[in-house]
């Protein structure tokens, strides 16, 4: 992950060097694949309030992507291998940042954090760096998502796949977030947009290095 070359205050609406080719090459590659309709791109001011309304600021690469075009739900022809959510989240797997349901936004937004949840009531999961974990299944949950708000923030791109959210920074694997089963699926935005949408079954380059990756988010690969 890349931070951005800035002196001082990043400003609204700029987007760094090495994100705004790598969100417009992925949007590019989207829009080849004819499977949405794509709207005309989010808007400097559309930025800024979704920013201020949810609490968070898109990666460079995310956010050069959404300027460039804003895929429509549902596709106009079916995805290779669509994601396995059930309800409005399968149905909308696109997060509709201009005209969307905003309880679907904060759901969406919540999923990382919620599965995560589920884990440690269901199957055990306990991070060391939370402490002894409380015999109290109440307690337990609790603890973990005092913990868990203060874990980066998770950006839906699509359905259960994620980019962290951060001003400055680009260049982020895409991962795929279902619970705490975390996965890479795509070495970067353009590459993800390749992995779900046209050739599903191509493997990730031996020789791939991978950036510096999101705390916490990244320790469950």
């Amino acid at each position: 992950m890349k931070p951005q070359q800035r002196h001082g205050a990043i400003l609204p609406g700029v987007i760094s060097s090495e994100g705004a080719p790598l969100g417009m090459e992925a949007a590019r590659r989207l829009a080849t694949t004819g499977r949405y309709e794509i709207r005309p791109g989010l808007t400097d001011a559309e930025f800024a309030r979704i920013e201020r309304d949810y609490d968070f600021e898109f990666a460079d690469d995310h956010r050069a992507f959404l300027a460039s075009g804003l895929p429509l739900n549902p596709p106009l022809n079916p995805p290779l291998n669509p994601p396995q959510e059930k309800g409005r989240t399968q149905a909308r797997p696109w997060p509709d940042w201009r005209d969307g349901d905003p309880a679907d936004l904060h759901k969406q937004l919540g999923w990382p954090v919620e599965g995560a949840l589920f884990d440690v009531e269901h199957n055990t999961l306990w991070h060391p760096s939370w402490g002894q974990r409380p015999a109290d299944i109440s307690r337990a949950l609790s603890t973990a998502r005092q913990h868990l708000t203060r874990a980066p923030k998770m950006i839906p791109v699509y359905a259960h796949r994620y980019l962290p959210a951060g001003r400055g920074t680009c260049g982020h694997p895409v991962l795929s977030i279902y619970q705490t089963d975390i996965i890479i699926y795509g070495t970067d935005l353009a590459e993800y947009i390749d992995h779900e949408f046209t050739t599903p079954d191509r493997p990730i380059s031996p020789g791939w290095i991978p950036p510096p990756m999101v705390p916490f988010w990244s320790e469950f690969l």
